[in-house]
């Protein structure tokens, strides 16, 4: 019902089967990408009209600027994926085009989260019955202690300034179990943005300084290769079904084929990169000009906020840069634990796609928040996608299918598609549900966490186990939407194909 009610909101306009329109009094375009059975919360509607005030924020601030001149700022487009869903201002799964202004909101606190999708030379059938000691390995791994991430004080500058290549080509990685050969390789030609160049890490020098006492000493921490709360995670998949036969294979994506898939960010950098940006924008605020009554500060591009700016894109820079080092090593501790349950396998990247950035292309900026890169085959040109279209990553809700779809750079998504399923339910209710759903789905699918819920000392402390249930109650299938809507909205809308489906094995979550 709240689908159709959705549907017959006097404020959207219906352009056709798979498309909406958000008429607005700022005329700034925006479409919704949103085909029949995927559910439009009108609160999230809401919440975009309060998006354009910032339109009219841009005029005010520029007006404020004494002897500013040059091209107005102005929000130019707005593009919404099939999982968009309300966020804490700004919605998850938005795009948002400027000219000569950015948005540190329109990205949010954690910069570059994103999916790295990796295809392993194993079979489902030869994993499936490893799963109960893969399970307590997996926890020794990821959770007590068991992982071996040594980085030199060298290693972390480099990954902060320079991202993989900068981590890789730095030498001594041998000793790091899982690395492989072609690591270095693909970290280049199989990640959307292998790095995002800046000049130093001093936002994070306590990280980077973290490393032991001896100069050039390697050791390791509690930040890196972690996977972060909420909807986070690292699982273990099998392909299911394929749906584009050739790309499939072109990718390795047979079926039966076993894949890990890690959906992780910046953890605390990024917190600590936005807050960067939101200090610096409320001390430079122009006095005698109120704050935005929607809560979105911009920056202008133009020679008064630089100094403000580059303090912010320097620790944006070296958060992206730390999320993708997060996720090759949350993907090298999947492939230890494999490795040591089922013997010696091969595990080679498929492609790492960002859903928290921004990109700048002279004056225009594109701001993608819970939405994810879907370039089509000019985007690809020169690289191992040119033929097919980026790959598209879409994970379903925890225990439920995933997609792996290819990109055909649509122009009305701003060549974009969704990162996943997208809520239904907000936390606070879905951790208030019912316990007997909970116990059914856990009989039927398997959560590796920090806790592990069938030793007899932990059933022995109810605080402990409501607390744990209260938490995997908020990530639970039902929180989500039907996942199958979402990725035909993609199809018919022509945003992405779909090439394979995904069935999960086990979820690790934090």
């Amino acid at each position: 019902m709240r689908h159709d009610r959705a549907r017959q909101d006097h404020r959207l306009e219906r352009l056709d089967d798979h498309w909406l329109r958000l008429p607005n009094r700022w005329d700034v375009p925006v479409e919704i990408c949103a085909g029949p059975g995927v559910p439009l919360e009108p609160s999230a509607v809401d919440e975009v009209l309060a998006v354009l005030e910032t339109a009219g924020t841009l005029e005010r601030l520029a007006e404020a600027v004494p002897g500013r001149s040059g091209p107005a700022p102005r929000v130019t487009r707005i593009a919404l994926t099939p999982d968009f869903h309300k966020g804490a201002g700004i919605p998850i799964g938005t795009v948002i085009e400027t000219e000569h202004a950015l948005i540190p909101q329109a990205v949010g606190n954690d910069v570059n989260c994103g999916m790295r999708l990796e295809v392993t030379s194993l079979d489902a059938d030869a994993v499936r019955p490893r799963l109960d000691a893969l399970e307590r390995r997996l926890r020794h791994l990821f959770f007590e202690g068991g992982r071996r991430i040594a980085l030199t004080p060298l290693q972390r500058e480099a990954l902060l300034r320079d991202g993989l290549p900068g981590l890789l080509l730095t030498g001594r990685t041998g000793h790091w179990p899982g690395i492989a050969p072609g690591d270095a390789d693909d970290c280049v030609d199989r990640v959307h943005a292998s790095g995002f160049p800046v000049d130093n890490a001093e936002a994070f020098a306590d990280w980077v300084r973290s490393a032991g006492g001896a100069a050039g000493r390697a050791s390791g921490d509690s930040v890196i290769g972690g996977i972060g709360g909420g909807n986070h995670f690292v699982e273990l998949q099998y392909v299911s079904r394929v749906h584009d036969a050739a790309a499939a294979h072109a990718w390795g994506l047979a079926p039966g084929t076993v894949v890990t898939m890690a959906h992780s960010g910046s953890l605390s950098l990024g917190h600590q990169a936005h807050a960067t940006a939101l200090d610096r924008l409320r001390r430079s605020w122009p006095a005698g000009l109120p704050r935005p009554r929607n809560g979105i500060m911009p920056f202008l591009l133009d020679e008064r906020s630089e100094a403000d700016r580059r303090r912010y894109l320097d620790a944006f820079g070296n958060a992206a840069n730390f999320a993708l080092g997060n996720r090759f090593f949350l993907s090298l501790t999947m492939r230890a634990g494999l490795a040591a349950e089922c013997g010696a396998l091969s595990s080679r990247l498929l492609y790492d796609a960002p859903h928290n950035l921004f990109w700048r292309d002279g004056d225009r900026v594109v701001h993608r928040k819970g939405a994810t890169p879907a370039g089509g085959h000019e985007r690809m040109a020169g690289g191992p996608f040119a033929m097919w279209g980026e790959p598209v990553i879409v994970p379903g809700s925890m225990g439920a299918a995933s997609f792996v779809l290819r990109g055909r750079g649509h122009p009305r998504t701003l060549a974009s598609a969704c990162h996943g399923a997208g809520r239904r339910v907000p936390r606070g209710a879905a951790a208030a549900g019912s316990e007997a759903d909970l116990d059914a789905f856990l009989r039927e699918f398997r959560v590796v966490t920090p806790l592990d819920h069938r030793d007899p000392r932990v059933a022995r402390r109810p605080d402990v186990m409501a607390a744990w249930r209260r938490d995997l109650k908020q990530e639970a299938p039902w929180a989500y939407k039907d996942i199958g809507p979402v990725v035909e909205g993609l199809r018919g809308g022509g945003v992405a194909v779909p090439v394979a489906e995904l069935r999960p094995l086990l979820t690790v979550k934090g």
